[in-house]
């Protein structure tokens, strides 16, 4: 097969062909991709943001669709010619490690899902069998960026109506929030981020306002668009310190809540002002949105299914997979939400 291969941290990504596959181990199934997505977590791998990479080198990647090949021992839960999406949360089914490619007398590593390759060896709780005629690039968004948007209002959040809610980042994770946001009928709805096309498509899909924070202290405009009072809820999903901090900023007194998505880089800390705590604000991180694959999946596809959320604004440019470092690049500069990487043709 032929794969997007990290041999060092800050460097781009070797696309490698005539890679072996091993044979499948109890709890694995092997999968031909068809798309992979890309996100920040990326970025943070090949840039070395997340500190020491013990793994080098590696295969990347968490979010996918395809069709199973082959099942290796225990596995139930998918068969041969399922269609299936690919994510980094564990649902149901054996956990099992990834596989260990051999080429040119070394091994390729390979976490319990990995998607930009041709083929993926992953863990059976790590896929979810999606319906045979559900459309494939829309598919790829189910892995991570509508789990933990999406999961983090329905699962975490759970607003109540006709109040104010503030997303900061406008990638695939904050316009997963603003999607499912909107289906509780915020009196205000404010998406944050420095892009005004990406601005643009959050107004199109339910904010009833746009800030744009490369030329403006968004807290400040939160506080005058809420009476001096700031917003009920907010979600971060920016990357940054800064914008952790700003999110938490923008809640109100007595009750507000900041609940962030994104993971900067490992040797970087947020600044929070303590005595917000004593006036009421509260603050946590998000782990996938507290989604449950299984059970949440078929609810947002549901959600799809129904016109009730519009899912192909999120998906912004389809690349090749010899194209995955120009995506990545694209994807540090903020000029798209979500890549494509079509690797099958």
């Amino acid at each position: 097969m032929k794969a997007a291969i990290l041999f060092e941290t800050g460097q781009p990504l070797k696309i490698v062909d005539g890679i072996a596959l091993p044979e499948l181990t109890t709890g694995q199934v092997q999968v031909k991709i068809l798309y992979s997505g890309l996100c920040h977590s990326q970025l943070m791998e090949v840039s070395g943001g997340r500190g020491e990479d013990k793994y080098l080198p590696h295969l990347l990647g968490h979010e996918g669709v395809g069709i199973v090949e082959s099942v290796g021992e225990g596995v139930s839960k998918v068969q041969p010619g399922d269609k299936v999406v690919i994510g980094w949360l564990k649902g149901d089914g054996l956990d099992a490690p990834g596989g260990k490619y051999p080429h040119d007398g070394y091994l390729i590593n390979s976490g319990s899902a990995t998607t930009l390759s041709e083929k993926s060896i992953v863990a059976e709780n790590r896929v979810v069998k999606l319906p045979a005629d559900f459309p494939e690039k829309i598919a790829i968004l189910f892995g991570c960026a509508l789990p933990t948007g999406m999961g983090i209002v329905f699962n975490e959040l759970k607003p109540e109506s006709e109040k104010h809610i503030a997303i900061f980042g406008m990638g695939g994770i904050g316009m997963s929030a603003l999607l499912a946001a909107k289906l509780f009928s915020p009196t205000k709805l404010i998406a944050v981020d420095v892009s005004p096309q990406k601005l643009e498509i959050a107004k199109q899909l339910g904010a009833t306002h746009t800030i744009d924070a490369s030329s403006c202290d968004p807290v400040s405009e939160i506080i005058k668009l809420t009476n001096n009072i700031g917003v009920d809820y907010s979600i971060e999903a920016g990357g940054t310190t800064r914008t952790i901090e700003q999110a938490f900023e923008s809640v109100k007194d007595n009750g507000g809540q900041c609940i962030f998505a994104s993971h900067p880089r490992a040797e970087e800390k947020i600044a929070l002002e303590p005595h917000a705590f004593h006036r009421g604000k509260s603050i946590r991180g998000s782990w996938g949105g507290g989604s449950k694959p299984d059970v949440d999946i078929p609810k947002f596809i549901k959600l799809y299914q129904n016109n009730e959320v519009d899912l192909e604004a999120l998906l912004s440019r389809v690349y090749r997979l010899d194209e995955v470092n120009e995506a990545l690049e694209d994807l540090k500069n903020k000029k798209i939400i979500r890549a494509v990487i079509e690797i099958a043709s």
